[in-house]
């Protein structure tokens, strides 16, 4: 089984053009979040060829869209090249970087081999200020095949719930095929507690 976990996997697709995750505009529940908040930093964690960034460059934030895949970040560049700056070739899990006001999650989650989840969880709730935000569409629903991998959402909050809150759920309609109308809107707010206090909580 392709282990998609390692970057030739993703290469590999982004080289041929087999990328059927990629092409949704960012949805109508998060434009209205993002046009309601003040200028914010965002991370864009496994961005692809990070179509969400442009929108969110638009509503006045500071983004930074990073991807593993050196053939995705080259197809973000050529795609939009006024904001290149924006652009970081690097490993999430290994890379150092600040904390954000907002993680805008977007096929990533659901991207990662199961076991990688946990890890997941740790590393966004690391990179969020406490009171800021994991925001963006999640696959919902189980199956043994993947990418992508959905989960139910009793698993989600189980895994998320540590370090965050659920504030809003909104089952998209207009979602991409490959994602089987499973695709849910879903904002997260980052409680109080540091990373040792919620893993005793």
């Amino acid at each position: 089984m392709a282990d998609s976990s390692r970057v030739d996997f993703w290469e590999q697709r982004y080289r041929e053009g087999v990328t059927p995750w990629e092409g949704a505009s960012l949805p109508e529940p998060a434009r209205v979040l993002f046009a309601s908040l003040p200028p914010s930093t965002v991370l864009l964690p496994g961005c692809g060829s990070a179509g969400d960034m442009p929108p969110l460059l638009a509503l006045g934030h500071q983004v930074l869209a990073v991807d593993f895949s050196a053939a995705a970040i080259a197809r973000a560049r050529q795609r939009w090249p006024a904001a290149a700056d924006s652009l970081l070739l690097g490993d999430f899990f290994q890379l150092e970087l600040p904390a954000f006001d907002c993680v805008f999650e977007r096929a990533f989650l659901c991207a990662l081999p199961r076991e990688m989840r946990g890890q997941y969880a740790e590393r966004v709730a690391g990179l969020v200020k406490p009171g800021g935000l994991l925001a963006g569409v999640f696959f919902l629903g189980e199956g043994e095949r993947g990418p992508p991998f959905g989960m139910a959402e009793n698993a989600l909050q189980a895994l998320l719930n540590p370090w965050f809150a659920l504030e809003q759920a909104l089952p998209l309609q207009d979602g991409l095929p490959v994602f089987s109308g499973r695709e849910c809107w879903m904002v997260w707010k980052r409680r109080g507690l540091d990373l040792d206090q919620a893993l005793k909580a």
